[in-house]
C-alpha cells in the first residue's frame, strides 16, 4: 500500500525521488535504488543504465541512471515497440479498418503468400490471420535470426524492407505450424503487422503512433528513430553500435525511441484501456506459454517465477515486454508499481528480469509496497 502526498526529493545528483511518509525513509530508498543501479553496471560493465518507478496512483516516483545517463534520457526501446504497434492494431481494429480474424494476404495483395511458411508440405502463408501475428502464434520463422541480428552486433548498418524480411523468413526453418498452442517469438510477425497497418489505413507508421497514441497520451519523447536526434548509444559489449538504417527500418518490432517517463504513461494508457475499447483488455491477456518462464500474449509479455523455484515464496507478476538491448517496461499489479529502463546493452537481453525484482524486493522491505 503506497500513501498520497509525496514531495520531491534530491538525493543524488543522479536520481530523483518523490515520496510521502517520512522525507528520512524515502530517502534511504531512493538511495538504495541508486546503489542498486551501480552495483548493476559494476556487476554487468553496461555503459549506461536507466530506470524509472511508479506507484499505481503515481505518488511514488522514482527516476535514476548509472554510468554515461542521466535520469529521463532518450534511448532505443527495441522489441518495447510491439506493444506500440498493438494498440495500433486493436485501435485500428475499433475503427473498422481490420479485422483480427482476416487473413494478412487479404491485406497484402502485392506480396504473394501462396508458397509461405510451409510446414511438413503445407503453405501456411495464405490462411495467415492478423491474429497469428498479433499473439505471435504464427509459427513463422524469425527474420532478424537471418543474418540481421549478426549484422546488427557487429555494426553492420542496412535499410530493411518487407520483401527483404519476407526472403529471409522464407530461408530459414519455420517455428512451428500456425496455433500450435504455444507462441513463436518472430519478429517478422509484427514487421508484418506495420505492413498491415499502413495498407490498411493508408497512413505511415510515424503518423499512426502520432495520431493514435503519443497525442492522446501527450508523450512528447516518443517517436520513431531518428538519426537527426540520436538517443542514448547502444552498445554491444564495449563496442558503440551505429545502426540509422537498421533501426529506421523496424518501427513496428524494434525501432522507436523513448523514455523511462513516457514508456510508464504508455504502459498506463495500455493497461487502462485508454488507446482502444477496454474490451480488448482480456483478449490480450489471452497468455500463451513461450520460453520459460515467459508468456506471450497480445502484444504483451507475462512473468512470473513458479513457487517451486522460490522455495515457495511468492513472487510478483509481471506485465510488458523486454527488448534485447535490455529495454523493460513492464507493470506489477500486486505491489501495483510500474518499472521501465534500460542497460542499452544487446549482450543483456535478458539481465533487466533480475533486477526488476530485485527493485521490488527493495520496495517491499522499505515497507512501500
Amino acid at each position: 500500500m503506497v500513501h498520497r502526498g509525496w514531495v520531491l526529493l534530491a538525493v543524488h545528483p543522479l536520481c530523483r525521488f518523490a515520496s510521502t511518509s517520512g522525507d528520512g525513509c524515502m530517502t534511504s530508498v531512493a538511495s538504495t535504488l541508486q546503489r542498486q543501479l551501480k552495483k548493476e553496471r559494476a556487476q554487468t560493465s553496461a555503459h549506461a543504465l536507466l530506470l524509472r518507478v511508479e506507484s499505481g496512483d503515481a505518488g511514488l516516483t522514482f527516476d535514476g541512471s548509472a554510468g554515461d545517463a542521466e535520469p529521463g534520457m532518450r534511448f532505443p526501446i527495441a522489441s518495447i515497440s510491439k506493444t506500440f504497434t498493438a494498440a495500433l492494431t486493436l485501435k485500428l481494429a475499433d475503427l473498422g479498418q481490420l479485422d483480427l480474424d482476416q487473413t494478412v494476404q487479404s491485406t497484402l495483395p502485392r506480396h504473394d503468400l501462396s508458397d509461405f511458411h510451409v510446414v511438413k508440405g503445407v503453405a501456411h502463408g495464405p490462411a495467415l490471420t492478423i491474429r497469428h501475428l498479433l499473439f505471435q502464434t504464427s509459427g513463422l520463422a524469425d527474420y532478424f535470426k537471418g543474418g540481421v541480428e549478426a549484422d546488427m552486433i557487429h555494426n553492420k548498418d542496412r535499410a530493411i524492407d518487407l520483401a527483404m524480411v519476407l526472403a529471409m523468413a522464407r530461408s530459414l526453418p519455420p517455428m512451428a505450424a500456425p496455433d500450435s498452442g504455444k507462441a513463436y517469438y518472430s519478429d517478422t510477425n509484427f514487421q508484418l503487422l506495420g505492413a498491415v497497418l499502413k495498407a490498411v489505413s493508408g497512413k505511415s507508421y510515424a503518423t499512426l503512433l502520432q495520431d493514435y497514441i503519443c497525442e492522446p497520451l501527450g508523450l512528447r519523447q516518443t517517436t520513431t528513430f531518428d538519426a537527426e536526434n540520436l538517443p542514448l548509444p547502444l552498445f554491444h559489449k564495449s563496442q558503440q553500435l551505429t545502426l540509422p538504417k537498421s533501426l529506421a527500418s523496424m518501427d513496428p518490432d524494434g525501432g522507436l525511441v523513448s523514455t523511462p517517463e513516457e514508456l510508464i504513461g504508455f504502459l498506463r494508457g495500455f493497461l487502462g484501456g485508454h488507446l482502444f475499447d477496454p474490451a480488448w483488455l482480456d483478449d490480450v491477456r489471452n497468455w500463451k506459454p513461450m520460453f520459460f518462464p515467459l508468456q506471450y500474449g497480445g502484444g504483451l509479455m507475462r512473468f512470473q517465477l513458479p513457487r517451486w523455484m522460490t522455495l515457495w515464496r511468492p513472487t510478483p507478476e509481471l506485465i510488458g515486454h523486454l527488448g534485447s538491448s535490455g529495454s523493460f517496461a513492464f507493470y506489477a499489479p500486486v505491489p501495483d508499481i510500474y518499472l521501465a529502463g534500460t542497460f542499452n546493452q544487446t549482450d543483456l537481453p535478458r539481465r533487466p528480469v533480475a533486477f526488476m525484482l530485485k527493485v521490488l524486493r527493495h520496495l517491499e522491505k522499505a515497507g512501500v509496497t
